[in-house]
Parts: C-alpha cells; structure tokens; sequence
C-alpha cells in the first residue's frame, strides 16, 4: 500500500508481484494441454495467493465505511492453466481532515479501523494505520486547545450581578 495523493491510501495486500511462471509459455499459447506435476502446484499457490489477496482487501473494505474512495482493485498473474489470479491488491482512503477536529477524528480512527482489519495486517496498513493515530492525537490536541481557550474566557468573563451598570449610556431602555 502507498499513499497515492495528499488526500488517499491504498491499503494493500501483505503480498506483491514476486511470483513469476515457471515456464515461458502460458496455456493459452499451449492449449488444453495437461498441466504438469509443477504446474499444478503453481496453480494451487496461486489460488491461495488470489484467496488471502482477496480476502484481505476485503477486510479493508469492510471496515472502512464511508472513508473508501473506491473498491478494491488488484493486480493480476497469469497461471500456467491461462487464468489470472491476483497476487497483489489496493483499496483508496481518503485520508484529508475532517472539517472540524470531531469529524478529524472519527475519520481518523475509521481510517485505522480499516487499515488494520485484516488478520495480517501489512508493513504498510500498519504505516497508514500510525498516520492515523497521528491525525487523531492532533484532532484531540485541537480540541483541547479550544476548550481551554473557552475556559479562559469563562474565567475572564465576571459577569455583573445587574445588567442595569453595563447597560446604560448605551440606548438601551432598564426600566421597565
């Protein structure tokens, strides 16, 4: 998984793009041929491969909620049988702040439910995930800072037993 743009990140598969056919033809250049002994096995590693990918994109997916940009898309290999299998897999988050620090910070913390949600999450889920804390930590700081500044105004401000003193002069009517 990378970070894509300043405002996305692909959580990606734990996997990439190594595997590489054993032979240099594909089946469907050898036609119905029968697989060989290695062959077969190429293929049920690839069929293990596409299963975890898959499963693990969708984890993203399940947990991302309303931060995803997009579905999974996946990267493919060509079998030895002439099928593609995946062997590699993204999902876009976007990842901008919230327009205030509350909403930075339910996003942020869906963004680290979804990088996270796979079993094994990869090197990068778990960087996009340590991004994420960081943006809440900051939302949080945000936060703080503007209920202290409510608090020191609540301590400067005395307000006046009467509203009578403050009010005259000023073209407003006290009596009544």
């Amino acid at each position: 998984m990378s970070i894509s743009a300043p405002s996305a990140a692909n959580y990606g598969s734990a996997y990439s793009n190594t595997a590489s056919p054993t032979g240099s033809t594909s089946r469907g250049q050898r036609g119905t041929a029968a697989l060989s002994e290695e062959e077969e096995k190429q293929v049920e590693k690839l069929k293990a491969r596409d299963s975890e990918v898959r499963a693990h994109e969708q984890a993203h997916m399940a947990a991302a909620g309303g931060v995803s940009v997009s579905g999974p898309s996946y990267s493919y290999q060509q079998g030895p049988d002439g099928k593609r299998y995946a062997v590699g897999g993204n999902v876009s988050i976007d990842v901008s702040p919230g327009r205030t620090p509350e909403d930075t910070l339910r996003k942020a913390q869906a963004i680290q439910r979804a990088a996270l949600a796979p079993a094994e999450p990869s090197g990068q889920d778990q960087a996009v995930a340590a991004q994420a804390r960081q943006m809440a930590l900051q939302a949080m700081a945000e936060q703080a800072a503007a209920r202290q500044a409510g608090n020191n105004i609540e301590k400067t401000y005395q307000p006046q037993d009467s509203t009578a003193p403050a009010l005259q002069g000023r073209g407003i009517d006290t009596q009544a």
